[in-house]
């Protein structure tokens, strides 16, 4: 009967640590936290310093992951969101509740760790974040959060170096964009269930087919301003990026269009967005022109 007992806690240990990674909201903290690390390796960034940004970031991302899907518990659980791990009753919300005030008191520990601007940088990024997750993402300045924690990102990750040198202004211009446009992409296999608990940011506003083309036009401009912003001629590698993101941006949208039919959850706008993420950052870290 002890050992029946102990599996059964260990079973609900496990049940527990697992919601909280799906909680978390694992595919965005992880493509987030890489994006992070690579810019902070492309910045000149020791390993030590790589590994305390990356660290940083992705604490900042779980705060806002569970901060995320404890408030949103009652609407998920309206729309029959069983891939919500709370609203599914894996886990409680009080537990993921918990868990994001500890990730939130740990970036600003980690982030204080580097120096006070690039402190005030991280705080800012992740202050932007929860304030989406109450109350703007009701509001027509939804897109405001996501535009200002993106181009936070790189400020944080240029003031952590030694010395505190200031970003590129283009650089944070588009890490601003690419934010903006994840905004409008990430929404879009929500807007059937948004509709029904009355969400209603600014993609909403916009409707399905004026938030693809937003999310396409401010990501393929995101790819420009990092081809153009460093001095010199843009290479070679950063026009094929910009002709990549547009091919990859333009088959996004022909998935997508099953986002507008009921009852269908398409993420192909989202993923689109992490790989032209990614690609931006390849892009920048083989540029060797970033500070």
């Amino acid at each position: 009967m002890a050992r029946l007992a102990g599996n059964g806690q260990t079973s609900v240990m496990s049940s527990t640590v697992l919601g909280l990674v799906r909680a978390s909201h694992p595919e965005p903290t992880m493509a987030v936290t890489t994006v992070a690390g690579l810019l902070a390796a492309g910045v000149g960034h020791p390993p030590g310093g790589i590994a305390v940004v990356a660290l940083t970031v992705a604490a900042s991302q779980f705060a806002v992951g569970w901060t995320n899907d404890a408030l949103d518990a009652d609407r998920d659980a309206a729309v029959g969101r069983t891939d919500k791990p709370v609203a599914a009753g894996v886990v409680s919300r009080r537990v993921v509740a918990v868990a994001a005030v500890l990730a939130a008191v740990t970036t600003v520990g980690l982030a204080l760790t580097t120096n006070s601007a690039a402190a005030l940088c991280a705080v800012v990024a992740l202050v932007s974040a929860l304030l989406y997750d109450w109350p703007l993402k009701w509001t027509s300045v939804s897109v405001l959060p996501y535009a200002i924690s993106f181009g936070a990102l790189p400020a944080f990750v240029v003031l952590a170096l030694p010395g505190a040198p200031t970003p590129p202004v283009w650089l944070i211009a588009a890490a601003a964009l690419l934010g903006a446009g994840a905004h409008f992409a990430n929404v879009l296999p929500d807007f059937a269930d948004d509709a029904r608990t009355g969400v209603r940011g600014l993609p909403h506003r916009v409707g399905p087919a004026g938030s693809r083309a937003a999310a396409v036009g401010l990501l393929v401009a995101a790819t420009v301003t990092l081809v153009l912003g460093p001095p010199g001629p843009p290479s070679g590698l950063g026009l094929a990026a910009v002709v990549a993101a547009v091919i990859i941006l333009v088959l996004a949208w022909y998935a997508g269009r099953t986002a507008d039919r009921p009852g269908a959850r398409s993420v192909a706008a989202f993923r689109a967005v992490m790989l032209v993420a990614l690609i931006d950052v390849v892009l920048l870290v083989t540029s060797g022109r970033l500070v």
